[in-house]
């Protein structure tokens, strides 16, 4: 029986865990070949371990468990050669990408007047420039295929000011502005262009030592049991946060449009939003 996407090839950045697993797991169950690309290393300030080649490894041999198709590579979104050359090997082994779902992302905690040059250049340089970086190089080969999706995650605080998430907040409301330029400039060409913003996700880059600590500073090493409903106190849901498979959902929406959706932002958000304008 033919699946929705048999045929197509989909590049998933920061997809060795959370978030950017459960996009790839869903894209390959669909029938695409799935090619999952992290950086796999440790950037030297964020504040929590990031994945390891085999957080990558595991999540190909998972998908290919599961009866799908996938390819692991190591790649750092920030490098634009990089990223380049990943893309021209995809066409060449692949035959193209169609469907790009720029997810990786790092996250840390600081006010404004305390964040350091090297913080910032690695928030929006990972966030922001790598998102930029993994678009520009997808635009000729989905241009000249007439077809192609591209679905950016950006965050709640994407949508809304957030204390001690001001360079966050900053990579992440720029790749709104980002994408809703890329949907006006490439709708000639079958190209869409949309961005998902979850609230809080139950992934490794929430799910820490280091961000527990920012939501109970009255508690000494607080844990995930003191976190849950502190968290639970932003949702009017009374929900703490999401499972990464609820983001997914959003994702696979948008994959599947038949092109009609594009430059729009897709808010799966427990209700946080229902108080902003």
């Amino acid at each position: 029986m033919a699946r929705e996407l048999d045929g197509r090839v989909a590049i998933v950045t920061g997809g060795a865990r959370g978030q950017g697993r459960a996009h790839a797991r869903a894209l390959a169950a669909a029938g695409a070949h799935v090619v999952v690309a992290d950086i796999a290393d440790q950037i030297r300030t964020v504040p929590y371990d990031m994945p390891t080649e085999e957080d990558l490894d595991a999540t190909v041999d998972l998908i290919r468990s599961e009866g799908g198709v996938a390819t692991a590579t190591v790649v750092d979104v920030r490098d634009s050669e990089a990223v380049d050359d990943l893309v021209q090997r995809t066409v060449v082994d692949l035959g193209g990408v169609e469907i790009l779902i720029a997810n990786a992302g790092i996250c840390g905690f600081s006010t404004v007047a305390e964040i350091s040059d090297e913080v910032w250049r690695d928030m929006i340089d990972t966030n922001l420039t790598g998102t930029f970086n993994c678009i520009r190089s997808v635009l000729p080969t989905m241009s000249s295929a007439g077809f192609g999706r591209i679905i950016a995650i950006s965050s709640g605080a994407g949508r809304s000011g957030m204390a001690n998430l001001g360079h966050y907040g900053a990579s992440k409301w720029g790749i709104i502005g980002l994408i809703k330029t890329v949907a006006i400039e490439n709708g000639p060409f079958g190209i869409t262009a949309n961005v998902v913003c979850p609230t809080t996700v139950n992934t490794p880059m929430v799910m820490n030592p280091n961000t527990f600590g920012v939501f109970c500073p009255d508690i000494d090493s607080p844990t995930i049991d003191d976190a849950t409903p502190r968290f639970a106190a932003l949702s009017p849901l009374g929900i703490p946060w999401l499972e990464p498979e609820d983001v997914t959902r959003a994702v696979m929406y948008l994959v599947n449009d038949p092109g009609y959706t594009s430059g729009t932002v897709l808010e799966v958000n427990l209700a946080t939003s229902a108080s902003r304008l």
